[in-house]
C-alpha cells in the first residue's frame, strides 16, 4: 500500500489521541478511501450478487475496530494495522458463504494437478495448450475453467482452507506484522525471493498482469486496455498465474513456520 499523500493523522510517527472524539472522527474519515479500495478489490473477485456497499460497510466497522484497538507499543504502523483489520472484517463477513459449485472447485484442483504434473515432467512452466491437452479438454473449454476459477478465491499459498484469498493474505501479513520475531523478518525475505523467482519463470503476459494488479493496484478493466486483451481474458490469465504460484507454494513453503502466531 502506497502511503504517499496520506493524511497526517495516519502517520504512525505522531500517534494521535483517539480518545478525543474529534481526532477519532478525523482519523476514520482519513482512512475511508482505503476501505473503498480494499472493498472494491475483493468485490471484483466475487459474484455480482454480493453487494459492494455491504463490503464497504463491513470494512468501515473493521476500520473503527482498528482505530479503537490500536496500540502503538506493538510497533506496527497505523495504516498497516488498519488495512489488516479492514480486510479481515470483510473476509470474515464472507466466510461460510460458498457460492461456488463443487464442480468449479473440482476443476480448480484438476488444473493444479495438471500444472504440477507437467512441471515435473518437462522441468519448466507449461503453456496453456499443454495443460488443456493433459486435462484432455479443448483449449476453449480450459479457458472456461479458468474463467470459473477467476470467480473463486484461488490465491491459497500453502493452505488447504476454503478461504484461499484470506489464507494468502494471512500468510504475508503474519510474516510482516510481528516485526519483533527475527524469524519472521528472515521468512518474509525468503518468501519474497521465492515469489519473485516463481513469477520470473511465468509467461511475460502473466508477469505483467500480476505486476499491474498487485503492485500498481489496477483493475482488470484498466489492465485489459494496457495489455490490449479482453477483460475476460485478463481474468483467465490472472487466475492461471495465481494457480501456478499456488502450486509452487504448496510444494516449497511449509504451512507451519516461525514464531507462534500472534493476531492483532
Amino acid at each position: 500500500m502506497s502511503e504517499a499523500g496520506i493524511h497526517p493523522l495516519m502517520d504512525s510517527e505522531s500517534v494521535p489521541d483517539f480518545t478525543t472524539p474529534e481526532i477519532r472522527e478525523q482519523t476514520i474519515l482519513a482512512h475511508l478511501p482505503r476501505v473503498r479500495v480494499i472493498a472494491r478489490r475483493i468485490h471484483e473477485r466475487l459474484p455480482a450478487c454480493v453487494s459492494l456497499d455491504d463490503l464497504i460497510s463491513t470494512g468501515v466497522l473493521g476500520l473503527i475496530a482498528a482505530i479503537d484497538r490500536y496500540d502503538p507499543a506493538q510497533q506496527v504502523k497505523l495504516p498497516t494495522y488498519a488495512e489488516f483489520k479492514i480486510r479481515g472484517a470483510i473476509l470474515d463477513s464472507l466466510r461460510g458463504l460458498d457460492w461456488a459449485p463443487r464442480l468449479y472447485r473440482k476443476r480448480l484442483k484438476l488444473i493444479e494437478a495438471a500444472i504440477n504434473a507437467l512441471e515435473q515432467k518437462h522441468k519448466r512452466v507449461p503453456v496453456e495448450e499443454e495443460i488443456a491437452a493433459h486435462l484432455q479438454i479443448p483449449l476453449d473449454e480450459y479457458h472456461r475453467w479458468l474463467a470459473e476459477a477467476g470467480n473463486l478465491s484461488v490465491t491459497n499459498f500453502g493452505c488447504n482452507s476454503a478461504d484461499a484469498d484470506d489464507c494468502a493474505n494471512n500468510l504475508l501479513e503474519d510474516l510482516a506484522i510481528d516485526e519483533n520475531c527475527p524469524s519472521h523478518v528472515v521468512e518474509r525475505a525468503a518468501l519474497q525471493r521465492l515469489l519473485a523467482e516463481s513469477i520470473e519463470k511465468m509467461p511475460s503476459v502473466e508477469r505483467t498482469i500480476l505486476s499491474l494488479y498487485y503492485y500498481d493496484e489496477m483493475t482488470l478493466k484498466d489492465i485489459a486496455k494496457i495489455v490490449d486483451l479482453r477483460e475476460s481474458r485478463i481474468s483467465q490469465l490472472k487466475a492461471q498465474a495465481i494457480l501456478r504460484l499456488r502450486c509452487v507454494m504448496q510444494k516449497r513453503w511449509p504451512q507451519d513456520r516461525g514464531c507462534t502466531e500472534s493476531r492483532l
